[in-house]
């Protein structure tokens, strides 16, 4: 009995280690607690190597544990070593892709390429010095604002103005109580004149904006934002997904922001295999910086989450994507990125 309870055991930590490697097999990736640890791979493997060491300590102790013990050490090893496999694949962006927004992020850009920065502020918490700061900084054509306040992006479109970058402010706020519940997008005035496109509808909890250029010129462009996959909004967080499957799917779109989603939950929602979501693709994912954690600010970025994104269409190719750094201490929870894109051929 007691090897035959061995087996089971073994078996089960087999396949719950296989699905939290690899939840697409079976389906699971929006599944609740599976959906949690996809997302924090690199956390996973650091608790599968914790299990480990656990795992050796009983075995010192009670001498008949020892061949369980060690295959399920077996297991973990290799699970820490696909975690591992996947996170490179994924990529970990170099020094320069990750580091400070100083670095001009339009050195090299051609005159037809677009600088695309998203931050979520929390709130307008890093307030709007900072935030046009780094837009300045990273020379942005599009900033995308989840839970930053139509004020607070009016007025970083003013100081942008200040220094010779006028920007359109497009906002949508669910309500003028909780800062969550506001989105704002910031779109260049050399892109010409942008207006929300309400036919389209938005994600429900925390808003999306889409904006289309007035002359019918230039790319559709969103600011997407689904509400967090946590207790009791599953449903909707799934719902917001094909929302945001919605929104990508088309020609010449740029989409940008906190997806509350890694590129673990998108195989079922890209409508073909070369796309991310939709018929978009990840920036992160074609540059190799799509294993860096953009959330939450308090963890090292390799341990963090990769939930906001920038991504476009085929006619766009992400040639540079940084993971900003520096501005963790500044209140927001979330890191910011910026992408630049140029045209596809």
């Amino acid at each position: 009995m007691r090897k035959i309870a061995a087996a089971v055991l073994t078996i089960g930590v087999a396949g719950i280690l296989l699905v939290a490697v690899w939840p697409q097999l079976l389906g699971l990736e929006l599944v609740p607690v599976v959906a949690h640890i996809v997302s924090l791979r690199a956390v996973a493997a650091v608790g599968a190597l914790a299990a480990i060491v656990a795992l050796l300590l009983i075995a010192l102790v009670i001498p008949s544990f020892r061949r369980l013990g060690a295959s399920l050490s077996v297991l973990l090893l290799v699970f820490i070593a696909a975690t591992g496999a996947v996170l490179a694949t994924r990529g970990f962006g170099s020094d320069d892709a990750r580091g400070a927004a100083a670095v001009d992020a339009t050195a090299d850009a051609a005159v037809d390429d677009l600088t695309v920065l998203t931050w979520n502020t929390l709130g307008d918490a890093p307030g709007a010095q900072e935030i046009a700061r780094l837009a300045l900084e990273t020379g942005a054509d599009i900033v995308a604002l989840p839970e930053t306040t139509r004020e607070t992006a009016i007025e970083v479109a003013l100081i942008m103005k200040g220094e010779g970058r006028p920007m359109w402010v497009n906002t949508l706020a669910l309500d003028e109580i909780s800062k969550a519940r506001s989105t704002s997008l910031l779109t260049s005035a050399d892109l010409g004149m942008y207006s929300r496109d309400t036919s389209r509808g938005s994600t429900s909890v925390v808003p999306s904006v889409i904006v289309t250029p007035d002359d019918g010129t230039g790319p559709t462009i969103v600011a997407a934002h689904p509400v967090a996959p946590i207790a009791g909004y599953f449903s909707v967080w799934r719902e917001d997904l094909e929302w945001v499957k919605g929104a990508c799917t088309g020609e010449n779109i740029i989409i940008a922001g906190d997806f509350n989603s890694t590129i673990d939950h998108y195989r079922r929602l890209a409508n073909d295999r070369d796309s991310t979501i939709g018929d978009c693709v990840d920036a992160a994912q074609t540059t190799g910086a799509a294993a860096v954690g953009t959330w939450p600010t308090d963890v090292p970025p390799l341990l963090g989450t990769p939930i906001d994104h920038i991504m476009a269409t085929d006619n766009w190719t992400a040639t540079h994507v940084r993971v900003i750094l520096d501005r963790d201490g500044l209140g927001s929870d979330h890191r910011p990125i910026v992408a630049t894109l140029s045209p596809t051929g």
